[in-house]
């Protein structure tokens, strides 16, 4: 729990300096790249956060991936920090922060949605209408199936759940059931 309150704080902090100078989405993207640079490659991982090695060639490391992708003076600064508290291990769980943060400042949500069989276009257009229209945001959706649910579809917002599946109902008709039999 601890871990998750450092990177939302740092997230926060970076959000903060994006809504100041106006640079939000582009160190979106530079988080984001370098977090999946380090979530790809374990090796450069270890090469940048393991204590065995000695902390300046740590640093050199990170300097020269730093120099690579050419990165903003205020992202540099941001990782370079992020190396010097020890923190950057963290770099995945800040982005992912980040990334929910910046949405949240667009008003943009993310959904998951999953079906039992394929949906059409339309079907998918519709309901992200839907759900645009309920929470007042735009939806950003990501399709899935799932053929255990047998039909319907189940809808994941953060931590909000709409579940139409039918075995979510059979599963609910068979507690019914099961509770009017013992009365």
């Amino acid at each position: 729990m601890k871990n998750l309150a450092i990177a939302r704080r740092y997230a926060k902090a970076l959000i903060l300096i994006g809504k100041e100078d106006g640079n939000t989405e582009s160190y979106r993207e530079e988080l984001e790249q370098i977090a999946g640079l380090i979530k790809e490659k374990k090796e450069l991982e270890q090469a940048i956060t393991n204590p065995l090695y000695n902390a300046d060639e740590r640093r050199k490391v990170l300097d020269m991936v730093i120099e690579k992708l050419g990165f903003s003076k205020v992202m540099v600064s941001f990782l370079v920090l992020l190396f010097e508290k020890g923190r950057f291990g963290f770099l995945d769980s800040i982005s992912e922060n980040y990334q929910k943060m910046a949405d949240e400042l667009k008003g943009i949500a993310r959904a998951d949605l999953v079906s039992a069989s394929e949906l059409s276009d339309d079907a998918v257009e519709k309901i992200r209408e839907a759900l645009s229209k309920k929470t007042g945001k735009e939806i950003v959706l990501e399709v899935g199936q799932d053929p255990s649910l047998i039909g319907g579809i189940v809808t994941r917002i953060g931590d909000l759940v709409w579940d139409g599946s039918i075995k979510t109902q059979l599963l609910n008709m068979r507690e019914s059931l099961k509770r009017s039999e013992s009365v």
